[in-house]
C-alpha cells in the first residue's frame, strides 16, 4: 500500500491550515464564525498552558463553539476528545474515564464530568499568547456511532483525517447535514479548513427550510449528508431552494433508488458515494453513479487496501484510527493492520454490493436476512420515499419480516391498500420467501438518529 495523501505524516495544526487560507467561514443558524476572528482572538479566559499536554474533552453545546475549540486546541491538547451533544449519563463517564480526561471545555455550566476542571467559552477577547507553548500532534479521539454503555473511543492523528482531502482544489461552498461533532460532519469541516471556504451548518432545533433558506443564501455549491438525510430533503417542498454542483453521501448504503431520485433533482450535480466509517477512516469514493462499487477497487487503489473475508469488507489504510482509547481489551486491526468493517459484501461480475451490517441481520427461521436487502427492493417502488424493515417476533418463526414506508405525495394520493400490495408482491416477486415482508405499513414519516441515519429497532 502506497500512500498518496497531499499532506505529509506531521501534517500542518489547523491554525496554520487557518493562517495559509483565513477566509474560513461557518455559518449556524443566527451566527458566523470566521477564520479570521479565531487567529486573533480566544474564547478562552485561560491561558494556552491550562490546555497543553492535557487530555481535553470538548462537550460544548453550539457548533460554533465546538468548532472554535477545535480550531484553538489542536496542536495545544495532547488529546482531544470530541464529545456528539446526546454523549451524557453513564456513556458521559465512562468517555472521561477511559480517555484519562483533565479538562472540559464547555459553553454552559456543567455538573456531569465528575469533578474535572471546566473551560467555559465565552465571548471572544483579543489573544495574548503569553509564554510559547510547544506543538504537539494530538489525538482527536471519537466515540463509534450506536454505542451505548461503555463507549468505544477511536483515535485519529490529523494526518489521517486529512488524507483523503485535496488541499489545491477549488473553493467550494460547502453544506451538510451532518454534525462535525461526528465523523461524517468532522470530514466536511476539515475540508473547509482545508479549502479556507464558507460551511453551512445546521443545528438540531433549526427547521429544514430556514437550513435550505440559508444554503441559498450561501449559494452552496456542495452538499453532503446521509441518504436517509437526502431522502428527508428530497421529500420536502422546499428541495427547489438548493442547486449543488457536487452532492455527497455516505454513512449508509446507497442505493439504486435515492441516486436515481438525485439525479433526478439535481441532473446537472456530480453525485459521489463515499465508504467512511469512524474506525476505517474515509476508504475510498464511487463517482460513477452505480449503487456498489467496483470490483477492481478489491486490490487495486493505491492508498487503501479491500478484502472479503466470509462477506465482510476488511480495510486496511494510513486513514483508518489507530486504535480504541482505554480499553486494551478490544483490538481495532487484526495482525496484517486490516480494520473488520462488519459491512457485508457481495461481490456479482465485476461488482460489489453492500447487503448490510453483520450485527444488523435478523434471524428468520435460521436463516439470515439483511433488512437493507429488503429496503433496497422496496425503494424501487416508484411511490415510496423511503422505508424501514425490522423484525416482528414470532413464536414459531422467530422473526418475522415487517416494513413500515413513507410515501411520495403521488403515493400518498392513491388508496393505500393498493400501495401496500404493490409493495408486497414486488418484494415476493424479487425476494425469496423468507425474505418478503409478512406486513407493510405506510407512516407519515421513519424516525432518524442523531447521526442522520434510519433508527433501527427490534417491534
Amino acid at each position: 500500500m502506497t500512500s498518496t495523501s497531499a499532506f505529509p505524516p506531521e501534517s500542518p495544526h489547523l491554525r496554520d491550515l487557518l493562517a495559509r487560507r483565513p477566509g474560513l467561514r461557518i455559518e449556524v443558524p443566527d451566527d458566523v464564525l470566521s477564520g479570521a476572528d479565531v487567529l486573533a482572538s480566544t474564547a478562552f479566559s485561560e491561558p494556552p498552558s491550562a490546555f497543553a499536554g492535557k487530555s481535553v474533552l470538548i462537550g460544548a453545546r453550539s457548533l460554533r463553539m465546538s468548532a472554535r475549540a477545535l480550531l484553538e486546541l489542536d496542536g495545544l491538547a495532547a488529546r482531544l476528545v470530541i464529545c456528539p451533544p446526546d454523549f451524557s449519563g453513564n456513556r458521559l463517564a465512562n468517555a472521561l474515564d477511559q480517555a484519562k480526561v483533565d479538562v472540559v471545555v464547555s459553553d454552559v455550566p456543567r455538573s456531569d464530568v465528575g469533578g474535572r476542571n471546566v473551560a467555559r467559552l465565552a465571548s471572544p477577547r483579543p489573544r495574548d499568547e503569553g509564554a510559547p507553548v510547544a506543538r504537539v500532534s494530538s489525538e482527536w479521539v471519537l466515540p463509534t456511532s450506536g454505542t451505548t454503555g461503555a463507549p468505544k473511543l477511536v483515535e485519529h492523528r490529523l494526518a489521517g483525517l486529512l488524507g483523503a482531502i485535496d488541499p489545491s482544489a477549488d473553493t467550494p461552498v460547502w453544506a451538510t447535514f451532518y454534525d462535525i461533532r461526528r465523523y461524517g460532519g468532522l470530514q466536511i469541516f476539515l475540508r473547509a479548513c482545508v479549502a479556507g471556504g464558507t460551511l453551512v451548518l445546521t443545528e438540531a432545533h433549526e427547521a429544514l427550510p430556514d437550513f435550505l433558506a440559508r444554503c441559498k443564501a450561501a449559494q452552496v455549491s456542495h452538499m453532503s449528508g446521509t441518504p436517509s438525510h437526502w431522502r428527508r430533503l428530497l421529500m420536502s417542498p422546499h428541495v427547489a431552494e438548493v442547486a449543488p454542483r457536487n452532492v455527497r453521501l455516505s454513512g449508509e448504503i446507497a442505493d439504486a433508488a435515492i441516486l436515481g431520485a438525485l439525479r433526478d433533482a439535481f441532473p446537472t450535480a456530480s453525485i459521489v458515494h463515499a465508504y467512511a466509517s469512524t474506525e476505517a477512516g474515509v476508504g475510498f469514493e464511487v463517482r460513477d453513479g452505480r449503487e456498489g462499487f467496483p470490483a477492481a477497487f478489491l486490490g487495486g487503489l493505491p492508498d487503501v487496501d479491500l478484502r472479503l473475508i466470509d462477506g465482510a469488507l476488511h480495510l486496511r489504510s494510513q486513514r483508518a484510527a489507530r486504535g480504541y482509547v482505554g480499553r486494551e481489551d478490544l483490538a481495532l486491526r487484526d495482525t496484517e493492520g486490516f480494520v473488520d468493517t462488519g459491512d457485508i459484501v457481495e461481490r456479482i461480475g465485476d461488482r460489489c454490493f453492500f447487503r448490510g451490517r453483520r450485527s444488523g441481520a435478523i434471524n428468520v427461521g435460521g436463516l439470515k436476512v439483511h433488512p437493507e436487502e429488503v429496503e433496497r427492493v422496496i425503494n424501487m417502488h416508484e411511490e415510496v420515499r423511503m422505508s424501514r424493515v425490522f423484525a416482528r417476533k414470532n413464536p414459531i418463526m422467530g422473526d418475522l419480516i415487517a416494513a413500515e414506508i413513507v410515501l411520495t405525495d403521488a403515493g400518498a394520493s392513491r388508496p393505500q391498500t393498493e400501495v401496500r400490495e404493490e409493495v408486497l408482491t414486488a418484494c415476493r416477486n424479487a425476494l425469496p420467501r423468507h425474505m418478503a415482508p409478512a406486513s407493510v405499513k405506510i407512516v407519515p414519516a421513519l424516525e432518524v438518529t442523531a447521526a442522520g441515519k434510519l433508527a433501527r429497532a427490534h417491534a
